[in-house]
């Protein structure tokens, strides 16, 4: 039996029926390879059932305190099913990209069972008339919640779930795994009065530690101006969500990225990101007719995971807010600034992210809950920390050679993150295989045309392409022009021809 932390706990507190907080991910497969034919549904369940070790996730659920009086408690799930987890649907004909868009979407937008580990998968076939892969292809989408991981943890499950070569020789180690009877509500709250306590004595000195420590690198953001004082601009993303999601993506070259960040020196591919998601939501407003006055701002999740969290699940985040320095419409003016202004806070953050973090995880349930509820409840832009923020920004990295699942070959992969009121439109950010994916989602009603805001941030990185090509091309013209300069008066003497010799 294992304790949520508060910083995971934090993310039930927040759930409500308009915002359920799972993310998920979605991987799209080319079959054409796989030995003995198409994959079938009985496969993949064997496949999963094998992998179930790679992650404590899979077969832990959650155990309740009474009165919510401690935080929540993993325990090996007695009945796990995993039948109940993993399900076989189909697209309808002709199975198309926009038909994977809705029926993902749809997927997305419901609630997880939170009587049961809190995960699903479901494997989507018939995905017969995607332009980018072969007839035959399939998708699997799984939707984990918040409490559970973050999106680093996520990434540790999906190369958990993979293999690096169709069919390795060697069979994955079996990790050892038991069932585990639920705890009597006595003994949870016997623990919940000690733990409360515990927390209680040391929770004092050390959130006023770690306050002081805050409060004086939150005087430096402020003499800095990065204090984050005003709000962001309103937008029609600043509202109160509905229960309905829209979802799409866009792929790029991840090379194309790489290209581009090295004409800013400094540049990162996250802040080339930045300047595509800013680009693309100016051009969306724009079409609306709703260009905002201010710069349009972006909360950044930092994870502060150490190296000896690895696997562990759960999360450790913390949110940086940034500037997407959008008043700047030339593309690459936009991008040193976006990289300055991400260079600063990293210095700001690098030790405060941590302490933070750990912080919130010593506050008592009670108070957490208390003040998750009150979030929850909050609505209009003004009520709440996210009025300070337009949209999110999630960059997870992942491997960039070839991955197998079942045989088939892994041809993207992508996510969901989470919307929330006042901040009704996240982007989910992936790496593989020298491809870059980048996938908004919003709300129906803020975002009814999902697909031209696709358009949008391909106009936005095209631009931001073509700025790039041009400033290689004339820095390389400088450099041709230097190398070709006018040879001095000495060495123009030595290439004169000679004089005749007089007879």
């Amino acid at each position: 039996m294992r304790q949520t932390t508060g910083g995971d706990a934090f993310f039930l507190y927040t759930d409500k029926q308009s915002r359920h907080q799972h993310i998920s991910m979605l991987y799209v497969y080319d079959q054409s390879g796989v030995k003995d034919g198409p994959v079938r549904f009985k496969q993949i369940l064997d496949f999963v059932r094998s992998r179930l070790g790679s992650s404590p996730v899979y077969r832990q659920r959650l155990v309740n305190v009474p009165l919510n009086l401690d935080y929540p408690y993993w325990i090996n799930d007695p009945d796990f099913d995993l039948e109940f987890h993993v399900r076989h649907i189909a697209l309808p004909k002709p199975g198309d990209w926009r038909q994977l868009c809705i029926q993902v979407s749809r997927l997305h937008s419901r609630p997880l069972d939170m009587s049961r580990p809190v995960w699903e998968m479901y494997v989507i076939e018939g995905l017969d008339n995607v332009e980018f892969l072969p007839k035959g292809s399939f998708a699997i989408m799984t939707k984990v919640h918040h409490v559970a991981i973050d999106g680093v943890a996520a990434a540790e499950m999906t190369m958990g779930l993979h293999d690096l070569e169709p069919y390795p020789e060697a069979e994955r180690r079996t990790v050892r795994w038991r069932p585990e009877a639920e705890p009597h509500p006595a003994q949870l709250l016997l623990k919940a009065g000690l733990n409360n306590a515990t927390r209680a004595q040391r929770t004092g000195l050390t959130i006023a530690s770690k306050l002081r420590n805050s409060l004086r690198r939150e005087k430096q953001v402020s003499e800095a101006g990065h204090d984050g004082a005003e709000l962001a601009p309103f937008t029609r993303f600043n509202k109160e969500i509905s229960p309905h999601r829209v979802w799409d993506a866009a792929r790029f070259s991840l090379e194309d990225f790489k290209r581009i960040k090295s004409v800013v020196p400094g540049a990162t591919i996250n802040d080339v990101v930045l300047t595509v998601c800013g680009g693309a939501m100016s051009c969306y407003l724009d079409s609306k007719y709703e260009t905002p006055d201010l710069s349009l701002t972006a909360m950044v999740p930092v994870s502060v995971r150490a190296a000896d969290e690895k696997g562990t699940g759960g999360n450790k985040v913390h949110l940086a807010r940034t500037s997407m320095q959008t008043l700047e419409r030339d593309p690459l003016a936009r991008l040193a600034a976006v990289s300055r202004e991400m260079q600063h806070l990293k210095k700001l953050n690098a030790v405060g992210a941590r302490e933070l973090v750990e912080m919130q995880e010593q506050l008592p349930a009670p108070t957490l809950l208390l003040a998750g509820r009150a979030i929850a409840a909050a609505t209009g832009p003004g009520r709440a920390f996210r009025a300070k923020h337009n949209m999110v920004v999630t960059n997870v990295p992942g491997p960039q050679q070839p991955l197998y699942f079942c045989g088939a070959r892994l041809m993207m992969f992508t996510g969901l993150a989470v919307i929330s009121d006042n901040m009704g439109i996240s982007h989910a950010v992936t790496s593989y295989d020298g491809g870059l994916v980048i996938a908004p989602l919003s709300d129906r009603s803020m975002m009814p045309d999902p697909a031209f805001y696709i358009e949008c941030m391909q106009r936005a990185f095209d631009e931001l392409k073509q700025a790039a090509a041009r400033q290689t091309t004339a820095v390389g013209k400088k450099t041709s022009g230097r190398s070709r300069r006018k040879p001095s008066s000495k060495a123009q003497a030595k290439t004169r021809s000679p004089r005749k010799k007089a007879n």
